[in-house]
């Protein structure tokens, strides 16, 4: 009889053990990724692709409802790296995404905005809310009329994008806009003065490599041999490759890494697999690869992660 309840006992502590193990994460052998929706294509594309070098590893993009604590690896922008209190967790960077100023194809605002070549000064003056411009901006009255829609949620581009030229996200005009970026896009084919802006991956179709049909940029203020590159008749590989290659002041570009705790051996591995085989994939997705130099300092930290947890 002891014999069988130990028996019993021990089913029943495992049956147990199991059950707590599928609700959280790491304990089930599933790591979670959270990421922003735009980047979650090129997430999806490592998941698939490591599988086939580890298929006994298993990662899962994190649905919406997860528990935030059994989240083992967290995509997050540059400008987020300074308000993060987890000093447990190591960041590592893999590439970048950039920030265009959009409006609705056809729309009222496509009109207004038609020709105007944006500099940096009247694009602030476009989004924000500021008296204090300097007086060589003249005051363009047609912008009063626009309706600046941003987003407002953590995974927003928002804050790299007001960032870029010297604002707060609390100092957009307009309206905010909870939930996902995509939402943005939403709200300007509803509105026929909307202006807004977004990561390339939400502007492109990333199939046809062209700008969505119901999308077009805001023309912004570059040499004249670049004017088509930043316009609708542009790819986003030929927006991606000048990125890469040169400087535009009004385009906000901001570093996407990784946060993720180092004393997981097998999401220090992916990690590594990410830094050397994954970042290939980033132009198919969307994003700019980063230098060379500051890649190789990301795997390295990678590394010296992995080494220190033997």
């Amino acid at each position: 009889m002891k014999r069988i309840a130990f028996s019993i006992a021990l089913f029943l502590s495992l049956g147990l053990s199991n059950v707590w193990a599928e609700g959280n994460g790491t304990n089930s052998g599933v790591r979670y990724v959270k990421a922003p929706r735009f980047a979650r294509p090129l997430v999806e594309k490592w998941i698939s692709e490591y599988a086939k070098t580890q298929p006994g590893v298993e990662f899962q993009i994190a649905k919406s409802s997860q528990n935030q604590g059994n989240i083992d690896l967290n995509v997050v922008f540059d400008n987020q790296d300074a308000k993060s209190e987890d000093f447990s967790h190591t960041i590592v960077y893999f590439g970048e995404f950039a920030v265009l100023p959009i409006t609705a194809s056809g729309s009222e605002a496509a009109k207004v905005l038609e020709g105007k070549h944006l500099n940096s000064k009247k694009l602030k003056q476009l989004y924000f809310l500021n008296d204090d411009f300097d007086e060589d901006v003249k005051k363009i009255k047609q912008f009063e009329k626009l309706v600046i829609y941003s987003g407002s949620n953590a995974t927003s581009v928002a804050s790299s994008f007001a960032h870029n030229f010297g604002e707060e996200s609390a100092n957009f005009r307009g309206k905010r806009i909870s939930g996902d970026d995509l939402f943005l896009n939403t709200a300007l084919t509803k509105d026929p003065l909307g202006v807004s802006f977004n990561a390339l991956p939400n502007i492109f179709d990333l199939q046809s490599r062209h700008i969505k049909s119901d999308l077009t940029l805001i023309s912004i203020d570059v040499k004249k041999n670049l004017e088509d590159s930043f316009s609708d008749k542009a790819t986003l590989d030929e927006v991606i490759s000048i990125l890469e290659n040169s400087k535009v002041s009004e385009v906000a570009i901001e570093k996407v890494g990784v946060s993720f705790n180092g004393a997981d051996d097998a999401v220090n591995q992916f990690m590594q697999w990410v830094l050397t085989n994954g970042v290939k994939y980033n132009h198919e997705f969307g994003l700019l690869n980063l230098d060379n130099k500051v890649t190789q300092v990301q795997i390295d930290k990678v590394k010296t992660v992995f080494t220190a947890q033997k």
